[in-house]
């Protein structure tokens, strides 16, 4: 059982940063790809980026690329998304989620996460 706490959402200008953190319970941490993913008021949730166990691994989606970096604290059990250039669109409530997987390409699906946060408001505004 891996419990995911987030933290760090609020309201930005546009252009902004802010930076998410998501604390993970237990000691198996490092079993687990991380991933953060988003949900728009009205629209479905959808991947944002993730964190292969390693590290070694991060894809992110085309929206977010060159803006968002994730990142682990395996000594921490804590993963962070730093969000830079903050657009109006980016507002949405964010995910924290865990996948007991190694498998990197299946990363960016809502299936492979059994565990998930309770979410963080980002609200950029124009």
């Amino acid at each position: 059982q891996v419990q995911l706490v987030e933290s760090g959402g609020g309201l930005v200008q546009a252009g902004g940063s802010l930076r998410l953190s998501c604390a993970a319970s237990g000691r198996t941490f490092t079993s687990y790809a991380m991933g953060w993913f988003r949900q728009a008021p009205g629209k479905e949730r959808e991947f944002v980026t993730a964190i292969s166990r390693s590290g070694s691994s991060t894809p992110y989606a085309d929206s977010v690329k060159g803006r968002f970096t994730i990142s682990r604290d395996n000594a921490k059990n804590t993963v962070y998304l730093q969000m830079n250039s903050l657009l109006p669109e980016d507002t949405a409530v964010y995910y924290c989620a865990a996948a007991y997987t190694g498998v990197n390409s299946i990363l960016h699906r809502e299936s492979a996460y059994a565990y998930w946060g309770q979410g963080t408001q980002v609200t950029v505004s124009s």
